[in-house]
């Protein structure tokens, strides 16, 4: 069976490895970013890169979106005549992390116009994209889950179908809460540590043998202790997807009170111009509020 063809548009941190993927793995993939620049680094692996997404979109049987908001997929895509130039039967693919109301809005667009929808944003971040071994969790019909799946094998580890349009997103809101509050633990956990006089390292050594173990404890935890806050994932997207979660629970009449103090902290970071860290330097707003280090004081 042969592969589909693929326009790729959103070639930013996630987007660059994700589309090499699919490059090294023989489809044919049309590039488009706002930024082009970002697209025509992969036009030696051999991807065709275009100035206008409605360029890079015709005569393709899949569209993979990988944006940083929901309001950038829907104004490219649904709200600009897109819809209308394709044929029936594609399938878009939405890999961005947008909120669950609007991933239902477009596939309700897309199945008036005869055309297939899945929302399926990942975890793993960029370390993730890079070595194909996302977590993809897929919201739409098991029909378009199954046609998708070849694509999600190529760039993931592990592809769950979770339910109907929006699903997905849900999933991504409970993944997004859970980091977003654990990044805060682990940061809070190694100060404490420290100001008590132990070794944070050691410390997080130690918890890596017992109950709370986890991978971010793991992975953040070092990049706490190393001081490496070069983005896989932006402070900026922890916070965009903190209120996500925080808009979707509002409309459920949930009350989330961890994830809004995650919020706030996020959003504190922000307001001192870290919005571009990685979200693992949450740990940074920790230490400005307490005038301290993990190993000296301020």
């Amino acid at each position: 069976m042969s592969k589909p063809i693929v326009a790729f548009l959103g070639i930013g941190l996630m987007g660059t490895p994700m589309a090499r993927n699919l490059l090294k793995a023989g489809f044919t993939v049309h590039l488009w970013n706002r930024t082009r620049h970002k697209a025509e680094n992969l036009a030696a692996d051999g991807g065709l890169v275009f100035d206008h997404p409605e360029d890079a979109v015709a005569g393709v049987q899949v569209i993979i979106t990988m944006l940083e908001t929901g309001q950038i997929v829907d104004s490219l895509i649904y709200q600009s005549g897109m819809l209308d130039q394709l044929e029936a039967g594609t399938l878009l693919i939405d890999m961005s992390s947008i909120p669950p109301s609007l991933a239902k809005n477009h596939a309700q667009q897309c199945q008036a116009k005869e055309l297939a929808y899945l929302d399926a944003p990942v975890s793993g971040g960029t370390a993730g994209a890079e070595a194909a071994s996302l977590s993809i969790m897929a919201g739409g019909t098991e029909e378009d889950f199954k046609r998708a799946e070849v694509i999600f094998n190529t760039l993931g580890k592990q592809s769950t179908y979770i339910g109907p349009a929006g699903s997905g997103q849900l999933a991504k809101c409970a993944n997004q809460a859970i980091v977003g509050i654990t990044i805060g633990a682990v940061a809070e956990a190694l100060l404490l540590a420290a100001r008590g006089g132990a070794n944070p390292a050691a410390v997080r050594e130690a918890l890596m043998g017992g109950f709370a173990s986890s991978r971010i404890l793991d992975l953040h935890g070092q990049r706490m202790l190393d001081r490496h806050f070069k983005p896989g994932a932006t402070s900026r997207v922890q916070l965009k997807d903190l209120r996500t979660i925080l808009d979707t629970a509002r409309e459920e009449d949930l009350t989330l009170p961890l994830t809004e103090q995650a919020y706030n902290e996020y959003l504190e970071l922000a307001s001192k111009g870290l919005e571009d860290v990685d979200h693992s330097g949450l740990l940074l707003q920790l230490e400005a509020k307490n005038r301290t280090k993990l190993n000296r004081e301020i």
